[in-house]
């Protein structure tokens, strides 16, 4: 079977996706398949029809790959992949529609507030923003891109300089912002590995883990840098708060749609767990946490690329 992997891309987490897509090239060839790794520029369709693979694994993270276009110019091409569709995948990139989705489901989310500039904004509007927030949260709380990833401008503020600051950041990540209150507690996230509505492969609990980063925030070096963060698996949460925690996880991913492999995040507080964000393209390098579930469950993470590949292969040739 020929493989393409794409991976690079333009988005501000092209670094992660490289390291990705490396690790998945590596696990594929490991298993025999035919794999060609292809970056994402104004040549990238043009490789495509040359290379005609039987099947796409994505190694794409952050915009123009995790959030449904490249997705959908698959479709378009005829080229089955490894994934979400098109619109889980931009359902589940831009975290304010996440949101509005799976709040009437009972799923507990942060209080926010949500804003949209198309420009930088002026002092007077970054003022009026902040005097907004200022009147419906309490300080600390977390700033940051409504479609971003890997926590690219995110901004934990703890006093209003750090909050003026954080608009800023953020909006210079993305034209809509998400400011919500900060949950203080453990963070744990499930992988999650199946299709939604699928009956010959419904959507399971690969494992579910604990997230102990060296800072105080879960930021990109905590994510990536080596001895970042410590991963518990499974995580240290008494069984029923454990079982709620992966009974909300698997019930997002659903109602999003979502296939083959996810990740769900969650902040567990005082007052019970706090839905983050559901992610449709988790990272893939040798310090992501889709890889330490599976080893915990008993997968290598080439065995768990291959299932993948076998599952997506199958749903286009039923």
């Amino acid at each position: 079977m020929k493989i393409a992997v794409i991976y690079g891309g333009t988005s501000a987490e092209r670094e992660v996706s490289l390291n990705s897509g490396r690790a998945i090239l590596q696990a594929l060839s490991s298993y025999g398949y035919e794999v060609c790794g292809m970056d994402v520029d104004q040549t990238l369709f043009d490789e495509l029809k040359r290379y005609q693979p039987d099947l796409v694994f994505l190694g794409l993270h952050g915009r123009l790959g995790e959030d449904g276009a490249i997705q959908g110019a698959l479709e378009i091409l005829g080229i089955p992949y490894v994934g979400s569709a098109v619109l889980s995948s931009a359902l589940a990139m831009d975290k304010v529609m996440t949101k509005r989705i799976l709040r009437p489901l009972g799923i507990p989310l942060a209080d926010d507030r949500v804003y949209v500039s198309h420009r930088a904004p002026e002092e007077d509007e970054v003022e009026r923003m902040m005097d907004d927030i200022l009147s419906h949260l309490t300080l600390p709380v977390i700033v940051k891109p409504n479609r971003e990833g890997s926590t690219f401008g995110l901004t934990l503020a703890t006093t209003e300089s750090l909050l003026k600051q954080g608009i800023r950041q953020a909006f210079a990540h993305d034209d809509s912002i998400l400011v919500e209150s900060y949950i203080r507690g453990m963070e744990v996230t499930v992988v999650v590995v199946g299709t939604a509505r699928d009956a010959q492969n419904p959507p399971r609990v690969l494992g579910t883990i604990e997230i102990i980063p060296k800072a105080e925030v879960y930021d990109y070096e905590s994510k990536y840098g080596m001895n970042g963060s410590e991963h518990i698996i499974p995580a240290r949460l008494p069984e029923e708060l454990l079982s709620q925690v992966e009974t909300y996880a698997l019930t997002a991913y659903t109602e999003l749609g979502c296939r083959d492999y996810g990740r769900v995040d969650f902040m567990v507080g005082e007052n019970g767990p706090v839905l983050l964000e559901v992610n449709t393209l988790p990272g893939m390098t040798a310090t992501s946490l889709v890889p330490d579930a599976a080893r915990a469950a008993g997968l290598s993470f080439e065995a768990l690329i291959d299932q993948l590949v076998s599952q997506a292969y199958q749903r286009a040739h039923p």
